[in-house]
């Protein structure tokens, strides 16, 4: 029963979420939304015990994607107001889109089934598999027969951060961006002035 609840309770959190994601003004706003429904997903999928997958939404999409993506919203100067102008005209074809793809949805789960070959798979993989948890399994395949892929994922998103950076990283009027090389050398008698000063004077 409790269990039940708690499931209901995360799927109206994930379905709220993922509506104001794409009905809040503010971007920033937005992604806060993306990154809340993401947290739900994964504990949706520790409820039905894919933990992995839970752990690859929590690290992956929350961890790198999402809060990315968040600072560079933060950091870029962009006019969302110029953006929304004219966003009107696009709702026909995004409509049109949407359709297209609930009635692929509607056709997937209406239609589609397991092969008899597919299923045998399946069973043989979890007849060899009892001993291992689901997160060990998954575990063994990842950093064995796709630890190349899982390299180039990993560079994949590592050029996406300096990418992010690069973006953000251009001159602008009334900053002061940090110089390292003369921080480093900088000699005492750059940054120390010694003046003797007379009693009562002042400087």
């Amino acid at each position: 029963m409790i269990e039940t609840l708690v499931f209901y309770l995360f799927a109206f959190i994930l379905t709220a979420s993922a509506v104001a994601v794409i009905t809040a003004r503010n971007p920033v706003h937005s992604v806060l939304f993306l990154i809340l429904g993401f947290f739900t997903s994964a504990g949706l999928f520790v409820m039905l015990g894919a933990e992995f997958m839970a752990m690859i939404l929590a690290i992956v999409y929350v961890g790198a994607v999402a809060v990315l993506f968040l600072f560079v919203v933060m950091m870029l100067d962009i006019g969302f107001e110029d953006l929304r102008k004219g966003a009107m005209q696009y709702v026909p074809l995004g409509l049109l889109i949407g359709g297209v793809v609930m009635f692929e949805f509607f056709v997937l789960f209406t239609q589609w089934d397991f092969s008899d070959q597919a299923s045998i798979m399946i069973e043989t993989a979890a007849s060899t598999a009892v001993e291992l948890t689901n997160t060990e399994a998954i575990g063994r395949v990842l950093y064995t027969d796709y630890v190349l892929p899982f390299q180039l994922a990993g560079l994949i998103l590592f050029v996406a951060m300096v990418g992010a950076i690069v973006l953000t990283l251009r001159k602008r009027p009334g900053v002061h961006r940090q110089k390292i090389k003369e921080q480093v050398t900088r000699k005492r008698e750059d940054a120390v002035a010694i003046k003797k000063v007379t009693t009562g004077t002042g400087i």
